[in-house]
């Protein structure tokens, strides 16, 4: 056989064993820090379009707000409902897949899938899981994680039957909560990441059908915007919304909602007023305008 030819099939036969013992073989461990996770989502895997699966949930309520805006008692507000599943937040934009092989690729692409789109997947699966929890299958279910709000795109494309509720709360009243709960805050810094949220909030409530509520009028008049919610949800109001200390909503800790003293008290209070507005972008206070809020001082 020509040398030509037989270094040929020498190095199919290498490639062959070596694409045998990674398909035998365990993963290979993973090295370094685990990658940053983009506040937007990246392109979609290069191929053709992919049709989305089918879902378990196909209409999931996602709660979008800036952090710092009462997300977690509207969480709870929710989740004392018999019909809606509202946990804790479920951080969707943290569980990833990973494609462990080289050739991976090609056999998830040949189901019609790509990398995303097995990610939708998981997140339907998680979301169904808390539908299904406790002691009946709820209705609805709700995912109030706040950074959410970066990731509404995404969350469009893969459940364009979802429903949305925007939650609102004065700028200020956002800073100066953010400030009073971080050692050493850096102003700056905070009012970038309030601005963030606003500005990706205002693109959302755009694009997107769903319910706005405030902050100061949910602890204001609680019974008026739960039934408002509910009646965009197509539920029926239950007063067990109103006494959501008398649920269990799961622990109150760091990372999945606020545990202030607060919101452990049982009781909904009203919301503190916003205070000074000085110093403030003059984009936020734009934004705080077209919220309907005062900004003056």
């Amino acid at each position: 056989m020509p040398d030509a030819r037989w270094q040929a099939v020498r190095k199919g036969m290498r490639r062959r064993r070596r694409l045998l013992a990674q398909a035998l073989g365990p993963p290979a461990p993973r090295t370094g820090p685990l990658p940053a996770i983009p506040a937007q989502p990246g392109p979609r895997d290069a191929g053709p379009p992919v049709e989305p699966a089918p879902r378990l949930v196909p209409d999931p309520v996602f709660l979008l707000s800036p952090v710092r805006s009462g997300s977690t008692l509207l969480r709870v507000l929710l989740n004392s409902h018999p019909d809606i599943r509202a946990p804790h937040e479920m951080h969707l934009r943290t569980l990833h897949v990973h494609l462990d092989r080289d050739f991976t690729h090609q056999a998830v692409r040949e189901l019609g899938l790509d990398r995303e789109e097995l990610e939708h997947m998981l997140w339907d699966r998680v979301l169904h899981h808390a539908r299904c929890r406790g002691d009946h299958e709820a209705s609805l279910v709700v995912d109030k994680t706040p950074a959410n709000t970066y990731l509404w795109p995404r969350l469009h494309r893969a459940w364009p039957q979802a429903r949305y509720v925007f939650l609102l709360r004065h700028p200020a009243a956002v800073v100066a909560s953010l400030t009073a709960r971080r050692k050493d805050p850096d102003t700056t810094a905070i009012h970038g990441e309030v601005l963030r949220y606003a500005e990706e909030l205002e693109r959302a409530r755009r694009a997107l059908d769903g319910v706005t509520v405030t902050y100061e009028d949910l602890t204001a008049d609680p019974e008026h915007e739960t039934r408002r919610i509910c009646a965009y949800l197509g539920v029926g109001w239950h007063p067990a919304m109103l006494d959501y200390g008398g649920q269990d909503h799961g622990e109150f800790r760091p990372h999945i909602g606020d545990w202030s003293e607060k919101i452990r008290s049982g009781r909904i209070q009203e919301a503190r007023p916003a205070g000074s507005c000085a110093g403030l972008p003059a984009r936020l206070l734009e934004i705080a305008e077209a919220w309907g809020y005062a900004v003056d001082g």
